[in-house]
């Protein structure tokens, strides 16, 4: 059945550069809409530039142009460092439009005759240097909770507090330094209060939110909700409220209308009906993406706001962690991060589109860009596992057969097998749950590489009489990785393009999966994508040194690292025969105060080895765990049996620690 589907990103603030951070949740947004569309379902995906606020303001008066000259330089900029990363939206806009004054004065008017807009005099901090009232943001300070120092005035990014900037301890201005002072002004607030059992029962119905998101907001409701102030003081860049004058709507107002005027721009383009998307009783599914940081505007004021002025809500909210950079904190504040513009410098966007799936969930865990690790896994994943499928069976299809794949393969479980997952493979993306679909696709392209090995083509070539055999073979490789592309081309769709143009298709489908290519004629094999070179990381962290500077000092160690040994060729290390291992049976050793006794399963058969891991382990406790053997090593008699190999572990005198592969590793794998 065919979906209809509306989906959003945050609106990036059109006041600095998008970063590696950013691109987390616009790649995770991305996959999912472009998982939906390959799905056959309708699904737009609308952004836009948020432009509105002081920051805006100021910075262009620093710059010593229009705040309209500002927004329309960095929207230029977003959108581009967006394309690099092949992140495809429908319509990507401005909140400085027609069409948000529109929907802002809509909503507003709405919930004013609603009851929900109230008015009154508060004290608020004015800087006397700058003459202007200090938005949150712009006002400094510590923490009335726990003391943190500069601290921005809304909330505490060390404890989570949210407060009003008047709660600060020891406030001062961001814009001048100045200490500011308390004056009377005029403002307007929606009545977040009056929404509370609206807003208890939105945030526990099942699908709206994820569990963790949801037990926030019961934190929230617990502390009490207060009236949210919707208004600000001239000087100010944005929308002014209606019959106010001087009086400006505050930017989280008019930021989430921006996700409907965004749609309704792409509705008048396209001859969308805008209202069937947006109406109480509609029957399309909306979706916000977000960092958890901005979770308090999305699952209470916006849902509140639309709920109270005749508009639905969100079918769900998907919020994410933040992106840290070799375990450090990057932040925009603290100028902590990679920008989008360097990394395509030097790197190939892919690479982190697919290292960034292997790593998120549906959940609102941090994840982390270790950068050797991200060099490793794509040079092992992609180039090692995925691409070289097609590398190994290409070129004999082109030179001995014309191009022409087999006109039949007859029963062949390893394709039955790899279009028997799509399902499933499908449930995992459209639950979110990335990494996990990365680790079964990886698990199947480990398979199709095992039938390489098994089948060795390139031994088939030499020999008379296997033409037919060879031309099967190879066939079916083809096939396999065209399944395997089609798997992966949400999270790579430049590549996947490419891949259509080799295979000489048209542009891959999810259905196809069930289908074959017979009697097709290919196109000539071209290197579809090079491995990450260390200096290309090297020169990108170069760029960006300041930035992933730790903000502080590392951790001591409690414990001795040895020296680094001598440097080996890979010839040296290739030597060894690591493989992965099974534990079938663990018992502990009579007489003996640090072994173990493994029996091992290494797919072919079973070896018995000593390991002087006891202080680490319970016996009982790795039975069915895997863990890596060198496969090779010479037997040798001890006191308490033969050892018919090793397994790997780390420590020393404090206790050895075994090696677990990832999920998908299986017994006999060989590790490279």
């Amino acid at each position: 059945m065919s979906r209809k589907i509306l989906v959003t990103s945050a609106l990036p603030y059109a006041n600095g550069a998008i970063h590696l951070g950013h691109l987390v949740e616009y790649i995770q947004t991305d996959i999912w809409v472009r998982f939906q569309k390959l799905r056959g379902h309708t699904c737009h995906y609308v952004c836009a530039d948020d432009t509105h606020g002081t920051p805006i303001m100021l910075r262009a008066e620093k710059e010593g142009i229009s705040p309209e000259a500002l927004i329309e330089r960095v929207h230029g900029e977003h959108l581009r460092d967006f394309t690099g990363f092949h992140v495809a939206f429908d319509n990507y806009y401005s909140t400085n439009s027609a069409e948000n004054r529109h929907f802002a004065y809509d909503i507003y008017g709405k919930l004013k005759a609603n009851g929900k807009i109230v008015s009154r005099t508060i004290s608020q901090l004015y800087d006397p240097v700058k003459n202007m009232f200090l938005p949150d943001r712009f006002v400094k300070g510590e923490c009335p909770k726990c003391g943190a120092k500069d601290q921005y005035g809304d909330n505490c990014e060390a404890c989570g507090t949210t407060y009003a900037p008047t709660d600060l301890k020891n406030p001062y201005s961001a814009v001048s330094g100045a200490t500011p002072e308390l004056r009377d002004s005029e403002h307007f607030f929606f009545k977040l209060g009056d929404c509370e059992d609206f807003l208890k029962n939105w945030t526990t119905t099942e699908g709206k939110l994820q569990a963790e998101a949801s037990n926030k907001m019961q934190e929230w409701f617990e502390a009490g909700l207060s009236d949210w102030d919707i208004s600000r003081d001239a000087p100010y860049f944005g929308f002014e409220i209606p019959d106010a004058p001087d009086k400006y709507f505050y930017v989280w107002l008019d930021a989430p209308v921006g996700y409907m005027a965004s749609h309704k721009n792409l509705c008048d383009r396209l001859g969308i009906d805008f209202d069937s998307y947006w109406k109480k009783d509609s029957d399309a599914e909306l979706y916000h993406f977000i960092g958890k940081d901005i979770l308090y505007f999305h699952a209470l004021f916006w849902p509140a706001m639309l709920e109270f002025s005749g508009y639905r809500t969100p079918t769900a909210i998907n919020a994410h962690g933040f992106l840290t950079v070799d375990g450090a904190k990057m932040s925009k504040s603290r100028g902590t991060f990679i920008t989008a513009e360097s990394y395509l410098r030097h790197l190939n966007p892919e690479w982190l589109r697919y290292y960034f799936a292997a790593k998120l969930s549906n959940t609102v865990e941090d994840i982390d860009l270790n950068l050797e690790d991200f060099s490793a896994r794509v040079n092992s994943d992609l180039i090692g596992k995925y691409v070289n499928i097609a590398s190994r069976a290409a070129g004999f299809i082109s030179k001995r057969f014309g191009g022409e794949l087999a006109r039949e393969l007859g029963d062949v479980p390893l394709l039955s097998k790899l279009s028997g997952e799509a399902e499933r493979i499908a449930g995992l993306f459209d639950a979110r749950l990335y990494g996990q679909a990365i680790r079964e696709i990886m698990a199947l392209t480990d398979e199709v590489n095992q039938f390489v090995d098994a089948n060795k083509p390139w031994e088939m070539a030499k020999q008379e009489g296997r033409d037919a055999e060879l031309q099967r073979v190879c066939s079916i490789l083809i096939n396999a990785f065209r399944i395997l592309t089609i798997y992966l081309k949400p999270v790579l769709p430049k590549l996947a393009q490419d891949v259509e143009a080799f295979l000489n298709v048209a542009p891959l489908q999810w259905a196809d999966a069930q289908s074959l290519l017979l009697a097709h004629c290919i196109n000539p094999y071209n290197h579809l994508m090079t491995r990450i070179d260390p200096k290309q990381i090297e020169a990108m962290v170069e760029e960006n040194k300041q930035s992933l500077a730790p903000v502080v000092e590392a951790p001591k160690l409690d414990y001795e690292v040895p020296p680094i040994a001598e440097t080996i060729s890979i010839d040296d290390f290739m030597k060894i025969d690591l493989r992965v291992a099974r534990i079938v049976e663990a018992k502990a050793v009579e007489g003996a105060d640090k072994l173990v006794s493994l029996t091992l399963d290494i797919g072919s058969e079973t070896r018995h080895v000593f390991a002087g891991i006891k202080s680490a382990y319970k016996p009982e406790d790795l039975q069915g765990r895997l863990t890596v053997m060198v496969a090779n090593l010479a037997p040798r008699k001890m006191k308490f049996g033969m050892s018919e190999g090793m397994v790997l572990a780390a420590g020393g005198d404090g206790g050895l620690y075994i090696l677990n592969p990832d999920s998908g590793a299986k017994p006999g794998m060989r590790v490279k």
